[in-house]
């Protein structure tokens, strides 16, 4: 425990304001789209692509309601885009139709949106709504056993 707390203690000093690395403005629904196109994809280049995409789709029912193949246009640099943009879509749609276009923000309903799993919806808890959440992804795992803090592959 003691070495953890120092590592913590350590990185708190280097880094004492963490900020997200997708610009996002504070906004919920740009954050939502933004952490699902950052999936084996860079922050910049997602940061990047964000501009244009959300002058077309300023909103969650802009977005809905997009036709096929036109969100995919805007996303096509970022990897994966068909996924990614059938899960904007539907996700998008269940956000106007459920949650009024209001991202939600509680747990279980931020993973009852596709394309959000346990990683993005921290980061929407804890960026936006204050809510707190560990985001953590495979360079956490990697970077958690490579520092001694645990010996499994699954911290």
């Amino acid at each position: 425990m003691t070495k953890a707390l120092d590592i913590t203690n350590a990185l708190y000093n280097l880094y004492p304001e963490a900020p997200c690395g997708l610009h996002a403005e504070g906004d919920p629904y740009r954050l939502f789209v933004m952490a699902v196109l950052s999936a084996q994809c860079t922050d910049e280049r997602v940061n990047a692509v964000s501009v244009e995409l959300f002058k077309r789709f300023p909103t969650p029912l802009s977005m809905a309601e997009s036709k096929e193949g036109e969100l995919e246009k805007y996303i096509y640099t970022v990897g994966l885009y068909n996924s990614k943009a059938k899960s904007l879509r539907e996700a998008c749609r269940r956000i106007v139709d459920v949650y009024g276009g209001e991202i939600p923000s509680e747990m279980e309903d931020l993973l009852s949106l596709r394309g959000v799993g346990r990683k993005v919806a921290n980061l929407l808890r804890g960026d936006i709504f204050g809510l707190g959440g560990i985001v953590a992804d495979t360079h956490c795992i990697r970077i958690s056993v490579r520092l001694g803090l645990c010996s499994k592959k699954t911290p």
